[in-house]
C-alpha cells in the first residue's frame, strides 16, 4: 500500500509496447530477479567456509582475510541507497543488467586472483555490483507486479533473502570439500549467467523522469554515514570498541548520519530520501523489524557454528547441512506470510512472528546441553525459521508501500541497507555477549590446567580445544570446561535475544504498520511496466 502523500515530481518513461505483463511472464520476471539476488546473497557469507585455505594460499594475516570478506559487505550496503535512487532514474532494467555484468566479472576476478591484494580489489567491485543489483530486484517487483500479487512475490524475495545466505554457505562448504576453494566463485558467476539471460528475455524496463536534479551531497553524505557506522560494527570486535580507529569512525559515521538528515529536511521534495516519512508507522515499524530480526538472524549464526564445530564436533558441511532446517523454514513461511497478513494484518502477522523467533531463541537458551547435541537446539531453530519468515514479508511490504513508486530503487535500498546493518549490528553484539560469558564462565573451571593452556582456553572455545592436546591428563577436563562454559555463554546471549524481541513485540504490537483489509482484485492499481 504506497502512502505517496507528496505530489509526484516523477513520470514513468519507457520505450517499447506498454501493457501489464501475463502471469507467465511474471514468472520468469520472479525468477530471473531471485536468482540475481541468490548470487548477491551467497557472496556474502560463501567465504566464511574458505578462510584458513585463503589463508594458507594467500601466505596473509587473520586480519586480511577479514578485511577479504568484510570488504564486499560494507561496499554493497555503502552504495545501495545512491545506486538505487540512479538506477529508479537511468531504468531498472540497464541497471539490472550492468549490475549483473560486473558483478559476475568481479567474481570471475576474484576466483583467479594471484595475491590477496587482488582479491580484496576484486571484492570491492563485486560489492559495487552487488549495490547494482539487490535494490533493483526488489524495485522491480514493486513497480511491475499489480498489487493483489505484489505481496506473494515479495514473499518469495524476502525467502530468498533470508535462506538464501545459509544455502549459499552450504553449496560453498560443498564445493570447498570436493573440489578447491577457488570453486566458490563458480556459483555466484552461473547464477549470474543464469539471471542476466532471463533478465535480458523477460525483465521489462521501467525509468522515472525527475524534473529534480540528482541529490548528489546526500548520496556522497550517505555513503561516508554508512561507510563509517558498518566499519565500527565490523572492525570493533576485532580493534577492540575503545580503539582509535574504531571511535574515529564512530565519530565520523555518526556525524555524516546527522548531517545526511539534516541535508534531506531541508531540499525535502528533491531529496535522495524522505526521513519525514519515518514518522510513518510503516515505515518505521518495517525497517525496525527488519533490523532487529536480520540482526538476530546473524547473531544466531556466529552462536551456532561454533557449536556444531566445536563442541559437536562436526566439520564445517555437516555444521552448514545443521542449518537448513530454519533456512527452510523461512523460506516456506516468508511466502505463506502474504496469506496471513490478509486475514489478520500485517501488523498482528509481524507481532505472531516476532512472538515466535523470540520463543525460539527461549527454547534455545532453556535446553541446549552439550551431552543432548543437536536435537536440543533443532525445535528453537524451527520456531526461529518460522517467526523470522514470517515477519520479514510484511516489514518489507511495509517498507517499499511507504515510498512512491517512482522512488521504489530507494526503498528497496532502505530494506537492504537496514538488512546490512541488523546484520552487522547482530554479529557484534552476540558475538561479543557470548564472548564475554564464554570468559566468565571459563574462569572458574581452570583450575588444576597449566597455566600457558588455561590462557589460551580463555580466548574462545576453539583456541582451547586446539591446546588441550598439549595438555596431557587435563585434556579431557579441558575441552569439557571449554564445551560447558561456550553454553553457559550460548545462554547469555540467547537469553538477550530474547528480551530484543520482546521489547520489539511490545513497539509492533504499539506502533506497527495499520491492520488493513485486503484490497479487492479489482479496485487494484496495476503497475505498468515498460517493456524493453
Amino acid at each position: 500500500m504506497s502512502t505517496n502523500q507528496t505530489p509526484p515530481v516523477t513520470a514513468a518513461v519507457g520505450s517499447g509496447e506498454g501493457g501489464a505483463p501475463d502471469a507467465r511472464q511474471l514468472r520468469s520476471i520472479l525468477t530471473a530477479v531471485s536468482i540475481a539476488l541468490m548470487a548477491v546473497i551467497a557472496s556474502v557469507s560463501g567465504l566464511n567456509v574458505a578462510q584458513t585455505h585463503m589463508a594458507v594460499e594467500f601466505g596473509a594475516s587473520q586480519n586480511t582475510i577479514l578485511w577479504i570478506i568484510n570488504i564486499y559487505t560494507l561496499a554493497l550496503a555503502a552504495l545501495l541507497l545512491p545506486l538505487g535512487a540512479v538506477g529508479d532514474r537511468l531504468g531498472r532494467k540497464p541497471m539490472l543488467i550492468a549490475g549483473l555484468g560486473f558483478f559476475g566479472a568481479a567474481s570471475l576476478a576474484a576466483a583467479l586472483a594471484p595475491t590477496a591484494e587482488v582479491m580484496l580489489g576484486a571484492r570491492v567491485a563485486a560489492g559495487i555490483g552487488a549495490a547494482m543489483i539487490m535494490p533493483i530486484t526488489l524495485a522491480v517487483i514493486t513497480s511491475t507486479f499489480p498489487e493483489e500479487q505484489r505481496g506473494k512475490a515479495i514473499g518469495v524475495w524476502t525467502g530468498v533473502a533470508g535462506g538464501g545466505g545459509i544455502l549459499g554457505m552450504f553449496l560453498s562448504a560443498l564445493l570447498v570439500d570436493v573440489a578447491d576453494w577457488r570453486w566458490l566463485f563458480v556459483l555466484p558467476v552461473v547464477l549470474v549467467v543464469v539471471a542476466l539471460a532471463m533478465t535480458l528475455k523477460s525483465v521489462p524496463n521501467s525509468r522515472e523522469r525527475s524534473v529534480h536534479s540528482f541529490d548528489t551531497v546526500g548520496a556522497l553524505v550517505s555513503t561516508v554515514a554508512v561507510i563509517g557506522l558498518i566499519f565500527v560494527l565490523q572492525e570493533g570486535p576485532e580493534r577492540g570498541w575503545t580503539a582509535p580507529a574504531t571511535l574515529l569512525s564512530l565519530a565520523v559515521g555518526l556525524v555524516a548520519a546527522i548531517g545526511f538528515v539534516a541535508w534531506e529536511l531541508r531540499l525535502r521534495d528533491a531529496s535522495l530520501l524522505d526521513v519525514r516519512l519515518f514518522r510513518e508507522r510503516g515505515l518505521a515499524g518495517g525497517s525496525i523489524t527488519l533490523l532487529v530480526v536480520f540482526g538476530v538472524q546473524a547473531g544466531i549464526a556466529v552462536v551456532l557454528f561454533p557449536f556444531f564445530q566445536a563442541v559437536l564436533g562436526w566439520s564445517g558441511l555437516l555444521s552448514t547441512v545443521a542449518m537448513m532446517p530454519m533456512a527452510v523454514m523461512m523460506m516456506m513461511t516468508s511466502g505463506l506470510a502474504p496469506k496471513l497478513a490478509t486475514r489478520i494484518g500485517s501488523r498482528s502477522t509481524m507481532a505472531v512472528g516476532i512472538a515466535l523467533a523470540g520463543v525460539g531463541l527461549a527454547l534455545m537458551a532453556l535446553f541446549v546441553s552439550v551431552d543432548g547435541g543437536y536435537l536440543t537446539i533443532l525445535p528453537g531453530m524451527l520456531a526461529m525459521g518460522i517467526g523470522m519468515g514470517l515477519s520479514m514479508t510484511p516489514s518489507t511490504e511495509a517498507i517499499t508501500g511507504s515510498l512512491p513508486r517512482e522512488q521504489q530503487g530507494v526503498a528497496s535500498a532502505l530494506n537492504d541497507v537496514t538488512r546490512e546493518f541488523g546484520t552487522a549490528l547482530g554479529v557484534a553484539l552476540l558475538g561479543a555477549l557470548l564472548s564475554a560469558g564464554y570468559r566468565d564462565a571459563i574462569d572458574d573451571r581452570l583450575s588444576g590446567i597449566p597455566q600457558g593452556a588455561a590462557d589460551t582456553a580463555r580466548e574462545g572455545i576453539a583456541n582451547a580445544v586446539e591446546v588441550a592436546g598439549g595438555t596431557g591428563s587435563h585434556a579431557r577436563d579441558l575441552v569439557h570446561a571449554a564445551q560447558q562454559s561456550f553454553v553457559d555463554g550460548w545462554q547469555q546471549a540467547m537469553w538477550a535475544g530474547v528480551a530484543v524481541m520482546g521489547v520489539l513485540f511490545v513497539y509492533i504490537a504499539l506502533r506497527g504498520p495499520k491492520n488493513s483489509a485486503p484490497v479487492p482484485a479489482d479496485d487494484t492499481e496495476t503497475a505498468e511496466p515498460l517493456a524493453s
